[in-house]
């Protein structure tokens, strides 16, 4: 089976939550299955692996409308895209889009990188559920990463389509550190700072912490940044790096506490698996998702709890308890793996040529294996 995977969503310079996804997820499913990658500028190639590709319009230009006439002529069995937004008018391929979750109805700011026109049109999709239904509608099977996406899909109608899990996962191949070495008083935010994720109460939280040092990881707008240097707590150490590289990462989480999140809500919330894959205690706001990743390896807060953080962090600091959480983490991490989401990935491919099939109207040998 030729599967073709949209990667166009692949970041130039760094992985975000999309990019990271889409890149692995075609790493592991091309050691199972024949497959190739549509790209839009061949920097993103940096960060993909090492699989054939096919250079086309960028997923944001008045192009997409029409790329399913450049797609037709891949001979693609079946069209993966890590998202809902890939153009398929006149296509003649079975077709796999993926919503990650819904938090932008209910957080309806768009994250700062888009350009100012896709950022008005943004708001404007995330104000009625119909724009995502007739998005999703237009594929054969529609895939999410998690069973509280797949839970709100079905809660709000927004597809007649099967909708199947492909999971997030934790990159392969780490080494736990060593429960017994202990950790410095540090601890770690990976993630973006747009309002929903609520680092605000981290900040807040940290007049409860004297002596343990907060790293903020990602890269920040001075504005941002000003904004969340006025919250926080005479003498608090808190550090900002504005971006730092997988080896920095990792090398400050085999040393740290904890990583902490509390995020108001997410789609998988994919750091505290990489965290927990390291033996790296986590601290957590109390939301479904979380929990559904999390187990009982994670400690959960109240997300509008400075306090509650601030104790979460307390109680790590007990030797014997942190090594518990050390031992839980890595074993709950276990859990998850990029060769079962490409196994899952297969499936649904073939389930998704089998619909195309036997849909009225499919031209024939459409979809054909």
């Amino acid at each position: 089976m030729k599967i073709l995977i949209d990667a166009r969503f692949t970041r130039l310079d760094h992985h975000d939550g999309i990019s990271r996804y889409g890149a692995s997820l075609i790493a592991a499913t091309a050691r199972i299955a024949d497959v190739s990658m549509l790209i839009s500028d061949v920097r993103q190639l940096a960060l993909l692996p090492d699989v054939p590709y096919t250079l086309v319009n960028s997923p944001l230009s008045a192009a997409e409308l029409f790329v399913a006439a450049k797609v037709n002529r891949l001979g693609a069995d079946v069209v993966v895209c890590p998202m809902q937004t890939m153009g398929s008018w006149g296509r003649k391929y079975p077709l796999v889009l993926t919503l990650h979750d819904l938090i932008y109805y209910e957080h309806p700011a768009p994250p700062g990188f888009l350009p100012a026109p896709v950022r008005v049109l943004w708001r404007l999709y995330h104000k009625a559920f119909w724009p995502q239904r007739v998005l999703l509608n237009r594929a054969d099977i529609v895939a999410t990463i998690s069973a509280t996406t797949a839970a709100l899909i079905s809660k709000y109608r927004l597809t007649k389509r099967p909708v199947r899990i492909v999971g997030n996962a934790p990159q392969p191949g780490l080494t736990p550190r060593d429960p017994g070495a202990g950790a410095d008083k540090t601890l770690l935010y990976m993630g973006s700072f747009m309002p929903y994720k609520n680092v605000e109460t981290i900040i807040r939280g940290m007049a409860g912490l004297p002596g343990m040092t907060l790293h903020l990881l990602s890269r920040i707008s001075p504005v941002r940044r000003a904004e969340l240097e006025a919250l926080a707590p005479a003498g608090a150490g808190i550090v900002f790096h504005n971006g730092v590289t997988d080896a920095e990462y990792e090398a400050l989480l085999a040393r740290s506490t904890a990583l902490v999140s509390l995020s108001r809500a997410e789609g998988y919330g994919l750091p505290l698996v990489e965290a927990m894959s390291h033996g790296t205690p986590v601290i957590a706001s109390d939301i479904p998702i979380f929990r559904e990743v999390g187990g009982d390896a994670v400690s959960y807060v109240r997300p509008d709890s400075p306090a509650e953080f601030a104790e979460a962090v307390r109680q790590l600091e007990e030797p014997e308890l942190w090594k518990a959480h050390s031992l839980r983490s890595v074993e709950r991490a276990a859990d998850f793996s990029w060769d079962e989401s490409a196994r899952n990935l297969l499936r649904l491919a073939k389930e998704a040529v089998a619909l195309r099939a036997r849909r009225p109207g499919t031209p024939r040998g459409a979809g054909r294996k």
